[in-house]
């Protein structure tokens, strides 16, 4: 086995020595919600769609759909409350199988050690404080993870969903970070941030390898997908950075407003993301696949964040953003790209949803919402213009003019979004 590590632009990833576009699935809720015979079938698909990282929570994941499983880490009557520290070894001995099927078939793993809700101090303990992890035991803890999972060579997500807003927080993550450092030099880590936060406490910079942004699930919020982007690529020192947690395919808007986010939806919080500063890779979401939700079983009863009612697990697995995002993956290896600058200033007209950015080749790529002429601060002659029609892939090919050194790009014929190339002949 290999573990992925960072390129020397300290933008992106290597897996081998060969770049490594980090293409994540969401599923959270595999150790304790998947059946071994579902997890073949899931893992099949997946494979086939391009994905090649899964997140996967190490604890029970507090939102997940309810398991007729019965696995769990921990004594527990409910299924809901944990006896920390009277172990199950059931549940690693099973989710080590999951984890070889896995590694089998050429995913890599990223597994969350810490999510929010068993740490003090924290939004989610607030908001559910009943299985809040004795200090004393977060190193032994992250040792077991250690223990079970090390030979996966994981990358470890050390935070799930988390803020940074209290010293007890704090605490608790830099006795994880410190653990998984001295057990686990090799390996790379990162922390998971709860939506729309950007602040990272100083002493942790240097013991992560990469940033983890969400731009998550509220519907006024979807901005943070460019503008978290653009925040960790400009202030933080150079590291990759990614979009963890974007908007789920087919999520409930957060807070019980109505709607959904589409195909669409999740495809343009990837390619604003991509453009503008998160272009090590991305992470995709299925509202019913990350918390396995099984038919006729309720959705869980502790807690609900207004997301509406998830889709089967079975249907989520086949929603066709899933293969926009392969299909991103596919664009980025067939085109060699291992590192984009944001390049939205030359954008003439401040359009803050056209995203732009320039590759290590020197080519431009536009992510383009809704048709519209384009003006660029920027003279393309002797560039070949093309539009991708993200919705069926076909291509079209544009005119443009150089008029006072900028470049006026003609309109596309396509109903919806594109991504335009710019190349040299």
């Amino acid at each position: 086995m290999s573990k992925i590590q960072i390129s020397n632009n300290q933008r992106s990833f290597t897996l081998n020595d060969k770049p490594f576009f980090y293409l994540a699935d969401t599923v959270w809720s595999a150790f304790t919600n998947i059946a071994i015979e579902e997890w073949e079938l899931y893992l099949d698909k997946r494979k086939k769609q391009g994905f090649n990282v899964l997140q996967i929570n190490t604890l029970p994941q507090w939102d997940r759909s309810m398991s007729d499983i019965g696995v769990y880490p921990f004594d527990t009557e409910d299924g809901q409350i944990f006896e920390f520290g009277r172990w199950h070894n059931e549940y690693y001995q099973r989710a080590r199988i999951m984890c070889k099927m896995a590694k089998d078939r050429g995913f890599q793993l990223a597994l969350v050690v810490l999510w929010v809700n068993y740490v003090p101090g924290t939004w989610g303990s607030k908001m559910l404080d009943v299985n809040i992890m004795p200090k004393e035991f977060i190193k032994e803890y992250t040792e077991k993870v250690y223990q079970e999972f090390e030979e996966f060579d994981p990358v470890y997500i050390v935070s799930g969903d988390t803020d940074f807003d209290t010293p007890e927080a704090i605490e608790y993550y830099r006795i994880a970070v410190g653990e998984l450092c001295k057990l686990s030099p090799g390996a790379l880590k990162a922390l998971h941030l709860k939506r729309a936060y950007c602040e990272i406490p100083e002493e942790f910079l240097e013991k992560i390898d990469f940033y983890m942004y969400q731009s998550g699930h509220n519907i006024m919020g979807q901005d943070m997908a460019y503008k978290l982007a653009e925040y960790f690529y400009k202030k933080y020192p150079t590291k990759p950075v990614i979009n963890s947690e974007p908007c789920y395919e087919q999520m409930g808007y957060s807070g019980n407003m109505y709607g959904r986010f589409g195909r669409r939806d999740v495809r343009k919080a990837a390619w604003t993301s991509l453009l503008s500063g998160a272009g090590a890779g991305v992470a995709y979401g299925a509202h019913g696949l990350w918390n396995w939700h099984k038919i006729n079983k309720p959705v869980n009863v502790l807690l609900g964040e207004g997301f509406d009612t998830p889709t089967p697990w079975v249907e989520a697995l086949c929603f066709m953003g899933a293969w926009d995002y392969g299909y991103i993956k596919h664009i980025f290896e067939s085109n060699h790209i291992q590192e984009i600058t944001p390049s939205n200033e030359l954008l003439e007209k401040n359009t803050e949803e056209i995203r732009i950015g320039k590759t290590n080749q020197g080519k431009y790529l536009i992510f383009v919402p809704s048709k519209t002429n384009l003006l660029l601060n920027t003279n393309l002659s002797g560039y070949k213009v093309k539009a991708l029609d993200l919705d069926n892939k076909n291509i079209a090919y544009l005119d443009f003019e150089i008029v006072n050194e900028q470049t006026i790009i003609m309109l596309h014929g396509f109903e919806r979004d594109v991504l335009i190339f710019a190349e040299e002949e």
